[in-house]
């Protein structure tokens, strides 16, 4: 009886989530074409909005913690861990007045509406994964522009997916390009958990109804005096605690 009625909230839930990229897509063009940059960024958190709202309608729950205030008047890096397309509008909801840019593989920024727009717009680094020396040009390019800005990058260091609750080690490339053009960076880990059980076949269909999913910002690491490989370790570690906490 479950598993009918994950099919049928998952039906329900694409409907209304095909809906909202084809009707942003539209909203976000207008917005940046017409109005700039301010408001294609409000309608992109408009868009977010809707995104996290819009799980609900498989009975699944949305949670958000954050241990502590994060400054406006530098950048940061997001580090998280990453388990489904779902992670995404969260951090960009609910870490808003941030300004979140993420690290991102270049084959979505094309083909899908709304997503691949903001992708392009918002200068997020488009990276190609079989080019390394594209992909630490780009990322050195997205830090220059946060430090800049005072905005901040989003970096998945696991690089992939996890297929399982377990993380994968941290790859320290990516925050080291991060950090080598926004030194005064804060970093900020996010424990993410029920993306994966969510979305257990990452294709969409179907999906869990009546999941809980979380997102977790914890407290900033100051990388000033420690390595790469330090920080990406610390923050691993911080995830690590709250999702074994969650798991008991």
């Amino acid at each position: 009886m479950k598993k009918i009625l994950d099919y049928i909230l998952s039906v329900i839930y694409l409907l209304y989530f095909g809906l909202l990229l084809v009707v942003f897509h539209v909203v976000q063009v207008i917005a940046f074409n017409v109005f700039g940059k301010k408001a294609h960024k409000k309608s992109v958190d408009i868009f977010n909005l809707a995104l996290n709202t819009s799980y609900y309608l498989t009975g699944t729950s949305v949670q958000f913690k954050q241990v502590e205030e994060y400054p406006t008047d530098r950048p940061i890096i997001f580090i998280a861990n990453h388990q489904s397309t779902f992670d995404i509008p969260g951090i960009i909801w609910y870490l808003r007045k941030h300004q979140p840019i993420f690290v991102s593989k270049q084959e979505l920024a094309h083909g899908i509406p709304a997503i691949s727009y903001n992708l392009r717009i918002s200068g997020a680094a488009l990276i190609d994964r079989k080019d390394g020396k594209q992909a630490v040009s780009e990322i050195l390019r997205l830090s220059k522009y946060i430090h800049e800005n005072n905005f901040s990058a989003v970096i998945f260091p696991e690089g992939t997916r996890s297929k399982t609750d377990e993380m994968k080690p941290f790859a320290e490339g990516g925050i080291s390009a991060l950090l080598k053009r926004a030194p005064n960076a804060l970093v900020v880990p996010i424990a993410i958990q029920g993306t994966r059980s969510f979305n257990p076949t990452s294709g969409m269909f179907p999906l869990t109804s009546f999941s809980k999913l979380s997102w977790t910002a914890l407290k900033g690491i100051e990388p000033k005096g420690k390595t790469t490989k330090e920080v990406a370790d610390e923050a691993r570690a911080a995830i690590q605690e709250v999702l074994d906490e969650k798991k008991g």
